[in-house]
């Protein structure tokens, strides 16, 4: 699990501020409870205060040392969040007690405190459905200058005996963007080339994958993955990038050799970017269900500072993991590639 360890390490360094929308939360609190005890971040804990300190207590826990509680009922902070939330949303005829009532809801009150600066990144999820966390980090944290898609990814570690390679591998989008255009593929693969460069610091070698390669097949779906490695290509001439590829001729050097002889990529793509939702979700979990892979996410990007969704079944180890992942994104937010968007135009 070395990708995991070196995602708690990098955390651990930078001491970023995440918040967690759902306090009270018993996975959340111990989540929280792991990440003080290890130093993978700071952590502030939103939700009902009372709740809170009683699951703190139950882990023989209690505030402080980089551990705070912020319940959106009685916090010094609400005014200013809920002026804030009126002014992000006027123009969408939020009226003031309109924003206030938003801004009580605690991932509402997480994704303020990411936008006024009071924090580095939050994550929510494992109660508030995917669309609630999606749409609230869309409208007040909103998309990084530039970026004109918000999509997501799984980082999938294969770090069992029987994988025959093994580190961290970047499935992309298996979890947001349903039908990419040619345009929008395009953008994912350079959103997560980026991505899996701040969480890995190893070299991004993307695969544009499709049921063709070379040609093998003609259809209105593969011109659609031709068209997107173009423009991802140009957009990022230095990036390692190709496609239409099947899956085996981006991973396993023998059938490049065989399918794919002159790509870039010789079989050892550490990033695949699928032509839509339906393909990219199915392979994820076959990978995790089947495979025995780790898969952390979904984790968003194309955010202008982070925010992250859980899955409802998610374990504090998750959430931790998690946590080091939106802190890792933090650090590294200034930093990321910027390709050049006039291509994607």
């Amino acid at each position: 699990m070395k990708p995991l360890e070196e995602l708690l390490k990098n955390a651990a360094q930078s001491q970023k501020k995440i918040v967690l929308s759902e306090g009270s939360d018993p996975r959340a609190v111990e989540a929280a409870v792991e990440a003080r005890e290890k130093s993978v971040a700071r952590i502030v804990l939103v939700g009902e205060e009372e709740l809170i300190l009683r699951q703190l207590a139950s882990l023989n826990a209690q505030p402080g040392g980089g551990l705070e509680i912020e319940d959106p009922a009685s916090s010094a902070r609400f005014d200013d969040l809920a002026a804030l939330f009126f002014e992000l949303r006027k123009h969408k005829g939020v009226t003031q007690e309109q924003a206030r009532i938003e801004t009580r809801k605690p991932h509402v009150f997480a994704a303020l405190m990411v936008k006024k600066g009071l924090a580095d990144g939050t994550l929510g999820g494992a109660v508030a459905t995917t669309a609630e966390i999606v749409r609230t980090a869309i409208q007040v944290i909103g998309p990084k200058p530039g970026e004109k898609l918000v999509s997501s990814f799984f980082l999938m570690l294969f770090c069992e005996g029987h994988h025959i390679k093994k580190g961290a591998h970047v499935f992309a989008d298996s979890g947001l963007v349903v039908d990419p255009s040619a345009e929008e593929m395009a953008q994912i693969a350079l959103a997560s080339a980026s991505s899996f460069r701040a969480l890995t610091q190893d070299t991004p070698r993307v695969a544009m994958l499709s049921f063709s390669t070379r040609g093998s097949a003609s259809s209105a779906a593969v011109t659609k993955v031709v068209e997107a490695t173009r423009l991802a290509q140009e957009a990022a001439p230095d990036l390692l990038i190709d496609g239409e590829l099947q899956f085996d001729a981006a991973f396993v050097p023998e059938v490049a050799e065989k399918k794919a002889k002159d790509s870039p990529l010789g079989g050892d793509a550490n990033i695949f970017v699928f032509p839509n939702l339906e393909s990219g979700n199915i392979a994820y979990k076959i990978a995790q269900r089947v495979g025995g892979a780790v898969a952390v996410g979904p984790i968003m990007q194309g955010l202008d500072k982070p925010a992250n969704d859980l899955s409802r079944g998610c374990s504090a180890e998750d959430i931790l993991h998690m946590i080091a992942v939106t802190a890792a994104q933090a650090e590294a937010n200034e930093t990321k590639m910027q390709p050049n968007s006039e291509v994607l135009q």
